[in-house]
C-alpha cells in the first residue's frame, strides 16, 4: 500500500520528481520512489476509482434516503444537514470530516498544480527558475510559490463562483486535449517507449462522453465558456514573447538571469541532477537545452576580449 502512495505522490527523497527515469540500461522506470511502475501505478488507479465512487454513490443514496427533494434543494451544506438530522449530539463530524476533505483536496491540487509549471519550465515554456529544485529537500519551491501567488491573485475576484466555473472549464478542456494527444502520439509515433500501455478503446471512450459534456458546456454557459476561453487564449501572446522569440534584448537576458539568480539564493535551489550509469551526478542534458529559450547568460568583459586583435 505504501508503494501505490508513492505512485500517486512521489517520494520527497527522490530527485526524479513526477517524472520517467530510467536508470542505467534496466527495464525499470522510476516515478518518484515508487518501484515497479508499471504493476502499482495501474493498480492504484484500478483501486482508487472504484473505490472513489462507491463512497460518492452510496453517500448520496444516503443523502436521498435520509432527506426529502425539498430539504436538499434548501440546505446549503447538505452533509451538514444530513448530520444534524441522523447524528444529533455526533453532528459536528460532518463539517470535520468536510473540512478534512478540502485540505486532502488543496493537498492533492498543490502537488499537481506546481508539478504542472516544473515541468513547463524544464521543457522551456516558463523561467528556467521554476525547474529549480531545494538542495536538500528536492522539492520544487520556486513552483510552489508561483502557485502560492497565483492562487492569491486569483481569490482577489469577488464572485467565487464564477471563477471556479472559468477554471473547471479550462481544466476539463485541457483533460480532453491531453488524452486526444496520446491517440495522436499512439498513430504518429507507435515505436516510442511506453512504460504502461493500454488498449485505445478507453481513451475513445473518454473522448466521446468528454465532447458530449463540452458541447452541452457550451451551450448552456456559453458567457462563461468563452471567457474562460479568453482567460485561456492569454498564454498565446506570452508564449510568443517568452519561448518563441529567441533573439531577446540584452536588458531583458540581464534581468532574467538577475531574477534567477536572486531567486536561487532565496529558496536554495539548483537545476535538478540525475546520476549516470557510471553513478556520477551530473546535469541533464534535456535541462541544459531547456535553459537557452528563457535567457541566454550575457558574455562577460573578459570574454567579449577574447578573440579581438590586439592593438
Amino acid at each position: 500500500m505504501g508503494q501505490l502512495c508513492q505512485c500517486a505522490v512521489g517520494h520527497p527523497s527522490s530527485r526524479h520528481l513526477y517524472s520517467w527515469e530510467a536508470p542505467g540500461l534496466g527495464p525499470d522506470h522510476h516515478h518518484g520512489g515508487c518501484t515497479d511502475m508499471q504493476r502499482n501505478l495501474p493498480r492504484a488507479i484500478f483501486i482508487s476509482i472504484p473505490l472513489v465512487t462507491f463512497v460518492y454513490v452510496f453517500a448520496n443514496v444516503a443523502y436521498v434516503t435520509a432527506m426529502s427533494p425539498q430539504e436538499l434543494l434548501a440546505s446549503n451544506a447538505v452533509a451538514v444537514t444530513f448530520g444534524e438530522k441522523l447524528l444529533g449530539v455526533m453532528a459536528w463530524i460532518m463539517p470535520i470530516s468536510v473540512a478534512l476533505s478540502t485540505f486532502g483536496g488543496v493537498n492533492g491540487s498543490l502537488f499537481t498544480s506546481s508539478r504542472l509549471f516544473f515541468a513547463g519550465a524544464r521543457e522551456g515554456h516558463l523561467p528556467s527558475v521554476l525547474a529549480m529544485i531545494h538542495v536538500k529537500r528536492c522539492t520544487p519551491i520556486p513552483a510552489l510559490l508561483f502557485t502560492c501567488i497565483s492562487t492569491l491573485l486569483m481569490l482577489v475576484t469577488s464572485d467565487m463562483y464564477t471563477l471556479i466555473n472559468y477554471v473547471g472549464f479550462i481544466n476539463y478542456l485541457f483533460y480532453g486535449v491531453t488524452v486526444a494527444g496520446q491517440i495522436v502520439l499512439r498513430w504518429k509515433k507507435p515505436d516510442i517507449p511506453r512504460p504502461i500501455k493500454i488498449n485505445l478503446l478507453f481513451p475513445i471512450i473518454y473522448l466521446l462522453f468528454w465532447a458530449f459534456l463540452l458541447v452541452f458546456s457550451l451551450w448552456s454557459e456559453p458567457v462563461v465558456c468563452g471567457i474562460g476561453l479568453a482567460i485561456m487564449l492569454t498564454g498565446v501572446p506570452v508564449y510568443f514573447l517568452g519561448v518563441y522569440w529567441q533573439h531577446k534584448p540584452k536588458c531583458f537576458n540581464d534581468f532574467i538571469e538577475l531574477l534567477t539568480l536572486v531567486s536561487q539564493k532565496m529558496c536554495v535551489v539548483v537545476y535538478p541532477e540525475v546520476e549516470g550509469a557510471s553513478g556520477t551526478k551530473k546535469t541533464s542534458e534535456d535541462t541544459e537545452e531547456q535553459r537557452q529559450p528563457i535567457y541566454q547568460p550575457s558574455p562577460t568583459k573578459d570574454k567579449d576580449l577574447v578573440g579581438q586583435p590586439q592593438s
